[in-house]
């Protein structure tokens, strides 16, 4: 870790002592890099249910590519969708949502398309390509369950965007856009990488910190007494506003930097661990003796 960085860590606030709701990440964090739930994390999530926790996801991924997990994690709660530009009920009905301004998404894809970089854009339900037999449109069809409207151009779908996605196997050319598409929509936009071949261009406000603070709001929280967890740089956000923050193993050193713990790696039940030793010791947990009247009552 580079000295600034752990200057960052060093000059955390103490992590909270109680905690009322996690808000995580899915992809490299929840999901194994198999895009599964492992037991151990689903009966983790039971037993914050169980606590009176709730369990919120937030993600870069469109809402269909939440929902098709909502089953099996037994969740009903409210979610940030497009990287917490987009807020859903528990009903999946639209709670709040931000767009990019159509002259962002203009000078946005203008560089992608400069640097070859295969670029998507999502607004509401839908998915625009563009190019449909990029290398990564397939592997992201079976892992949102979601086909794309292919369009011969984007210039007529510049307006309601709630992402752009650029693309692309050259992870060292993504990171290098990471940072000067960010410093072009200086202002305008979030830019950050969701995974090393996926950069996520929202709306300015449209980030995981934004949606982690809707979130507490909805249950009459405050952020400090969130827990988050994420692995990538667009989890930043959400990380340096919760009251316990935990990096995932994977997680690079500045992510880390920003969290007062990092746990295993999700090919190692990273999550389900965070749960179990840093987040189920601060829940307060229900008090069996007081729903059982004492004897001769």
């Amino acid at each position: 870790m580079m000295v600034n960085e752990s200057a960052r860590q060093a000059a955390l606030s103490p992590p909270a002592s109680r905690i009322k709701l996690v808000v995580t990440d899915m992809d490299g964090t929840l999901l194994t890099p198999e895009k599964q739930v492992t037991r151990r994390s689903l009966a983790a999530i039971q037993t914050l249910k169980d606590a009176g926790v709730p369990v919120c996801l937030v993600s870069s991924r469109p809402p269909n590519g939440m929902e098709m997990y909502f089953e099996v994690l037994g969740l009903n709660t409210p979610y940030g969708a497009l990287n917490g530009g987009t807020i859903f009920n528990a009903d999946r009905t639209v709670r709040s949502e931000l767009a990019l301004d159509p002259g962002a998404v203009r000078d946005a894809l203008d560089m992608l398309k400069v640097h070859d970089v295969d670029a998507w854009l999502f607004r509401g339900h839908e998915w625009l390509v563009e190019n449909e037999t990029g290398a990564y449109v397939e592997p992201e069809k079976r892992a949102i369950h979601m086909q794309p409207h292919v369009v011969s151009s984007f210039a007529g779908s510049l307006n309601g965007i709630g992402k752009i996605t650029g693309s692309t196997a050259d992870y060292e050319l993504l990171e290098r856009q990471e940072i000067e598409i960010g410093s072009l929509l200086e202002g305008r936009a979030c830019v950050a990488r969701s995974a090393q071949w996926f950069l996520d261009i929202t709306p300015l406000e449209a980030n995981k910190g934004h949606a982690l603070q809707q979130l507490a709001a909805f249950y009459g929280i405050s952020p400090a007494e969130v827990a988050c967890i994420g692995d990538m740089n667009n989890d930043i956000p959400m990380l340096k506003l919760a009251g316990l923050s935990i990096a995932m193993g994977q997680a690079n050193d500045h992510v880390r930097s920003h969290a007062h713990f990092t746990t295993d790696t999700n090919e190692h039940e990273g999550w389900a661990k965070a749960m179990e030793s840093l987040v189920l010791p601060r829940v307060e947990q229900p008090n069996p003796a007081a729903a059982t009247p004492p004897q001769g009552a």
